[in-house]
């Protein structure tokens, strides 16, 4: 079976959609109305902004989403999902790909939450950090000792967890990870706190405005971050997205389901090749590829 991976926050890179603009009339169309939907012109930060200019949570979460749905898109006949996934932001993407959401719905929604993320950011000052080479229930036991917010937020791969909370909560984690012989910790250059506790004024933003929007049952499942389980109900895909800004992103499980209910190929669509890449981590044998239009 064919499953099809979107990514998340990141992947961004200046330059990206230039090339479907340019030869996709289709992509031409779908870029123009995302700029009248969000009401500035995202195209011209994606394609000649700078790196700054895309690292804001409005511009980067849209940015990526554009990318990957207007890519599939235009591989038209060829793009038959059996089953998706997203990683955090990647999930609306992956709903718009098995028609769960319509684009235009879908992109307000993305813009919505960034908006939300961003606000949650302002309120209290928050960040990550990536946890390498130690086990998942060693992370856990440890965020969960410490009085301050800090919380497994990205389950990413095995030996690879991203925890999530205020500065002194990160803090804390990564002096005791250490004390333990476990050194390697990379702090995150992100805005905030995200799939935290921290993140609960967008979630309840972000809820009102996925509980008006139309959900369609989906074409194939989608495999959600909070359960890592397929999902084809439409309420259950709400729920879980509504919960997903809180809660961790289990990926790790989300592939190894994939490929228990018969995954065979993960095709990437979007920027980058970060989700390739932690696949490969969960099973080398796993055939992996990035979308191509010709």
């Amino acid at each position: 079976m064919k499953a099809y991976l979107f990514p998340g926050q990141g992947a961004q890179f200046v330059g990206m959609g230039k090339d479907l603009y340019d030869n996709y009339p289709i992509a031409k169309e779908m870029f123009e109305k995302a700029n009248d939907i969000l009401g500035f012109r995202i195209t011209d930060l994606m394609f000649s902004g700078t790196d700054e200019d895309l690292r804001q949570t409005k511009v980067t979460q849209p940015a990526i989403f554009l990318h990957s749905v207007i890519l599939a898109k235009i591989l038209g006949e060829d793009f038959k999902p059996e089953m998706v996934a997203g990683h955090s932001l990647g999930e609306f993407s992956a709903l718009v790909a098995n028609k769960t959401l319509t684009f235009e719905d879908a992109l307000v929604l993305v813009s919505k939450r960034a908006m939300a993320m961003q606000k949650a950011c302002e309120i209290e000052p928050s960040t990550m950090a990536a946890i390498l080479k130690v086990d998942d229930e060693i992370v856990e036991k440890v965020c969960s000792e410490i009085d301050e917010v800090v919380v497994p937020a990205n389950f990413n791969s095995p030996g690879q967890i991203v925890i999530s909370g205020s500065f002194k909560g990160i803090e804390l984690a990564i002096a005791k990870l250490a004390e333990m012989g476990h050194k390697r910790a990379i702090p995150l250059k992100v805005g905030g706190a995200f799939h935290s506790p921290m993140m609960n004024p967008a979630k309840i933003e972000l809820a009102e405005a996925i509980n008006s929007t139309k959900f369609s049952t989906p074409v194939c499942p989608v495999y959600q971050n909070v359960s890592s389980k397929p999902s084809t109900s439409p309420d259950v895909i709400k729920e879980n997205l509504i919960a997903q800004l809180t809660a961790p992103v289990r990926w790790t499980q989300t592939v190894k389901n994939m490929i228990a209910d018969g995954a065979t190929s993960f095709t990437e669509v979007g920027p980058g090749k970060v989700l390739q890449g932690l696949v490969k981590k969960v099973n080398r044998q796993m055939e992996t590829k990035s979308a191509e239009v010709d």
